[in-house]
């Protein structure tokens, strides 16, 4: 599927996600096996799976609001958005998973000014700066890569994050605040009156599936959703909307939160209750994995199922870690699996689709929050 090409709409799901970081770029890269390739005349080419578990089009919607690493610097110093996330979706979805995915994410050891850098970071900079337009450029940049979907930022505003903690601070900058041992009580954008772009508006509108998820709580998932008519929009939508529980806290930020304690978050931050589904992890996490976590006070995600259900949500659980194979080194890091993950949410969403059309559609009451 070509990023971008508008058409008569193809047989199949359409599917809108929403995040940042790895958690985001994890998603993509199961789902986009799903995603029907195109011929050169525009034609969708013949899938073995049927419609209801085809992917017709996928879209990413991406945090901007990342200030630290190779994109902190690449956004003070030359005045673009943070190009690191959208780079990591774009290697996630691109169909040439060997040399050019590995050049765009190359980073470099040495040299002056350039340590720290990936050839990704530095590329979509360049290409900014000769088409002068960010939007533009991640737009090129997919058709070099190929990639099997289409990636916005959640605003083209430069915008910043703001955390007021529990204690009274104000904490400024995403890397400041991630970095930051306390609760938040609140998170803003500024400046507050930050849009999206139109063609993530139209994509809430038309999807059929709204993932929102996995990622940080407060610097992947809920800068999407403070820009300005994104909630709303969602909520207005006729998509099922699945939160993608993360499959472990986060020290400080998250401490101590139950699967129910980040919904209520995201719920409080967006002043609307949307979210139909909540998937997550049912499988254990290995022992030696948790040991390792909990020294940074950071432990597997409680599923407390009494409160998902008293929230109206329908709780899917299965197995969605990596398959510990014999012989092998384990990663040290607790990761969603990318193909047991997309096939969860293609499970979902062919269920969603096959009820939709003899359920009645609710809409959801916006209330204002301070």
């Amino acid at each position: 599927m070509e990023s971008g090409r508008a058409g008569k709409r193809a047989a199949g799901i359409r599917i809108l996600a929403i995040g940042g970081g790895t958690g985001l770029s994890t998603l993509l890269q199961g789902l986009k096996k799903f995603v029907a390739a195109e011929r050169p005349d525009g034609t969708a080419s013949v899938s073995s799976r049927d419609d209801a578990r085809r992917v017709s089009d996928l879209t990413a919607v991406v945090t901007m609001s990342d200030d630290g690493g190779s994109s902190g610097r690449l956004r003070r110093d030359f005045q673009v958005l943070p190009p690191g996330d959208i780079r990591n979706c774009m290697v996630a979805l691109s169909e040439d998973e060997a040399l050019l995915s590995r050049l765009f994410q190359f980073r470099f050891a040495g040299g002056r000014g350039l340590k720290g850098h990936s050839f990704g970071n530095l590329f979509l900079t360049a290409l900014t700066a000769v088409t002068g337009d960010f939007q533009e450029a991640v737009k090129l940049s997919g058709e070099v890569l190929a990639i099997r979907g289409r990636i916005f930022p959640s605003t083209m505003a430069d915008v910043r994050l703001e955390a007021e903690m529990e204690d009274g601070r104000n904490v400024q900058g995403e890397t400041r605040i991630s970095r930051t041992r306390g609760r938040i009580a609140r998170l803003r954008l500024a400046p507050a009156s930050c849009s999206p772009l139109p063609q993530t508006l139209k994509a809430i509108e038309q999807a059929d599936v709204i993932t929102i998820g996995p990622g940080s709580l407060f610097t992947s998932i809920i800068p999407n959703l403070l820009v300005e008519a994104v909630a709303p929009a969602i909520a207005r939508s006729r998509a099922v909307k699945i939160y993608i529980a993360n499959l472990m806290t986060q020290p400080g930020e998250t401490t101590g939160f139950t699967a129910s304690d980040h919904l209520r978050v995201i719920e409080d931050h967006c002043g609307v209750r949307f979210f139909d589904v909540a998937l997550l992890n049912g499988a254990p996490i290995p022992l030696r994995l948790q040991r390792r976590y909990l020294a940074e006070r950071s432990q597997p995600v409680e599923i407390d199922l009494p409160q998902l259900m008293d929230m109206g949500l329908r709780v899917v659980t299965t197995d969605l870690v990596p398959e510990s194979r014999p012989g092998t080194t384990s990663s040290k890091w607790v990761r969603h699996d990318p193909d047991r993950l997309a096939q969860a949410v293609m499970g979902i969403a062919s269920r969603h689709l096959r009820s939709r059309a003899s359920r009645p559609h609710k809409r959801q009451t916006i209330r204002k929050t301070a």
